[in-house]
């Protein structure tokens, strides 16, 4: 493991990973499919290339829309990674599930027009209509 390593796991810890290097970017999802995956009002997803990320364990797949897949643990059900085909170089790691969460900070929302109405962010972050690569938001 490098120095500069990002360590996780699920719940269980039949499943741990470690991301090797800074990851490209850190991003607060608020779309419908990330609500309903995590049972949380958004995920925070820590973007890495797949050659920085090593999982110990068995992680199952499975296909969540027409491009993008999600991997859980089978024992305990964390959702630990999810990818797509449109962005086929990286994973996306669910910040929640580092050792050291604290230290993924968002560095901006994405699909924020699909929050729920009651979430509030005074973080000052870009908010983007879509993905990471999509028009910001104009409030």
């Amino acid at each position: 493991m490098t120095d500069n390593a990002l360590t996780g796991g699920c719940l269980c810890d039949a499943v741990r990973y470690r991301i090797d290097g800074a990851p490209r970017l850190v991003s607060a999802c608020h779309c419908s499919l990330c609500r309903r995956a995590s049972g949380a009002p958004f995920v925070v997803w820590v973007t890495a290339r797949k050659e920085q990320f090593h999982e110990q364990g068995r992680l199952q797949r499975y296909v969540s829309s027409e491009h993008g897949w999600r991997a859980h643990c089978p024992a305990c059900g964390t959702q630990v990674i999810s990818g797509s085909s449109h962005y086929e170089k990286y994973v996306e790691v669910t910040a929640a599930t580092l050792d050291r969460p604290e230290l993924a900070v968002p560095e901006r929302h994405t699909f924020w027009p699909d929050r729920l109405p009651w979430v509030r962010c005074e973080d000052g972050l870009p908010r983007h209509v879509g993905n990471a690569k999509s028009p910001l938001v104009n409030e």
